[in-house]
């Protein structure tokens, strides 16, 4: 396991400088009301008609592939090779086959259930310079996987950036440092809604946008950098920021101007979410003026439309360089937004100081997953969406990412009996049914991961899926969870 930050770990280091700071926010504080449930003694809790029940990955973590027809090289191709922080000095070239294997996944996929599916398109495959002119193989082979998706009655989510910027972009123009890397962003953009969008109808723009940008540029815990893996400035890891959500809202208007009428948009971000930890006026409403702050860089400037005057105040001589027009392009709106939801950023109560809240700090017998990181609070997936509802008003939300590490072990009858996920999986559906009958615009569940794959830093060690993967051999085998998603998908429930 790793020692450091993981990448779903909104740390304390990035808040740091927002808790106690003032702040000014519209917030909805009124008391919880006990949830209403239709659900007679015994039954299930059921989700509204309609609720998307789905899986996830990313390309990197599960194609291989990685220098075939024509695709170039990204950051983490590169990272993975020079950074040394890789466990074992494992790498992503073959990890799932998924690109020679698609067909089996889809079914795989059919198998649990799923509805569904998000996964992220890789930007070197198409452009493998980062511009220019597409790459046909690039584009048929994802052309091929939403076909086969939507043959087996399953609906695509592409994403259209996690995290594997092509490295040439990289060596020109410093990455996510230049506008013109934004701007680039844009123009993969458009190719892909131009090449897809009269078959898929949702597009996930950016993911997680803290993970890729302040744990790859802002010199994290060694044990735990991303690709690039820089240590810039605070003034440089503070435009990159800038230039990440300019990226979100110039790939949001490229696709309006490209796609098929009716197309819809949206990031998926790691909200980094505030829990009150006692459930009452004052201490929900100090939670979500926290929320607020924590997410200042990101959701809070792309759903307001500015940075807050504390993230300004705090960063000074160091704030981004934008102008207004930045700031009501990083302000398109959007269909949707997604959240990855995986623990709770911190507990917070009411306080007398300025910024209204204060941060306690965990208890060391806090019980944790298998992940060092992976503090569990199933409460943060109820909190998260009231927040995102409650805060900017968001009309539909996606569960995009939530699942758990656990240890995996294959028992002698050949079963996976992860029933620690189990665990996991069903008390987090509780909180989120608990925030679909409290009426907040919950659309659909994506459970990440579809099967193990290559987990970053962590390689190969860490498991993640409803279905394990021999990578010797690249055999697939469905864990106990992989039935319980099953049967909460087919009963549209909490089993």
């Amino acid at each position: 396991m790793s020692s450091g930050f993981n990448r779903r770990e909104f740390t304390m280091a990035s808040s740091a400088a927002a808790l106690g700071l003032t702040t000014v926010s519209q917030t909805s504080a009124e008391p919880i009301e006990q949830t209403k449930s239709n659900a007679r003694s015994g039954e299930p809790l059921a989700f509204p008609d309609g609720f998307v029940w789905g899986v996830a990955t990313s390309a990197y973590q599960i194609e291989g592939a990685v220098a075939e027809d024509g695709r170039g090289p990204s950051i983490w191709d590169t990272f993975v090779r020079t950074s040394g922080l890789i466990k074992n000095g494992q790498n992503a070239d073959i990890a799932n086959d998924h690109y020679h294997r698609y067909r089996d996944d889809v079914k795989l996929m059919q198998a649990l259930g799923a509805k569904a599916y998000r996964f992220s398109i890789a930007w070197p495959r198409i452009f493998p310079t980062g511009t220019g002119e597409p790459n046909p193989k690039g584009l048929d082979f994802y052309n091929r996987l939403i076909d086969e998706l939507l043959a087996a009655g399953i609906e695509p989510f592409p994403t259209l950036y996690h995290w594997d910027l092509p490295q040439a972009l990289q060596d020109k123009n410093g990455g996510w440092q230049s506008r013109d890397t934004s701007q680039a962003f844009a123009d993969y953009a458009a190719c892909i809604a131009k090449a897809t969008s009269d078959r898929v109808r949702s597009y996930f723009t950016m993911n997680e946008f803290y993970s890729f940008v302040d744990l790859g540029h802002g010199g994290a815990d060694s044990n735990f950098a991303l690709a690039p893996g820089l240590r810039l400035s605070r003034a440089g890891l503070n435009q990159v920021r800038h230039n990440a959500v300019l990226a979100q809202g110039l790939s949001v208007e490229a696709i309006r101007a490209n796609s098929r009428t009716g197309t819809r948009c949206g990031p998926a971000d790691n909200l980094g979410t505030a829990v009150p930890a006692i459930e009452t006026p004052e201490h929900i409403k100090a939670a979500e003026t926290a929320t607020r702050e924590f997410n200042a860089p990101y959701l809070t400037a792309m759903l307001e439309g500015r940075y807050t005057d504390a993230y300004l105040q705090n960063a000074g001589e160091d704030a981004p360089r934008f102008t207004d027009e930045d700031m009501k392009t990083i302000s398109s709106p959007v269909d949707f937004v997604g959240l990855n939801v995986y623990r709770p950023a911190v507990y917070v109560v009411a306080s007398v100081d300025p910024s209204g809240f204060r941060a306690i700090p965990f208890n060391k017998s806090h019980p944790k997953m298998l992940s060092s990181w992976h503090l569990i609070g199933p409460e943060a997936m109820y909190w998260a969406c009231r927040q995102a509802h409650s805060l900017w008003n968001v009309k539909e939300i996606y569960l995009t990412e939530n699942g758990c590490g656990a240890s995996d072990e294959v028992f002698a009858d050949g079963e996976i009996y992860d029933s620690d996920r189990l665990m996991f999986l069903r008390n987090h559906l509780l909180q989120l049914h608990r925030a679909t009958a409290d009426q907040i615009p919950v659309k659909g569940y994506f459970h990440w991961s579809l099967m193990d794959n290559f987990e970053w830093n962590d390689g190969f060690e860490t498991r993640f899926g409803l279905v394990y993967v021999d990578y010797k051999t690249q055999k697939r085998t469905p864990k106990l969870s992989a039935s319980y998603f099953r049967e909460a998908a087919s009963r549209n429930a909490v089993v």
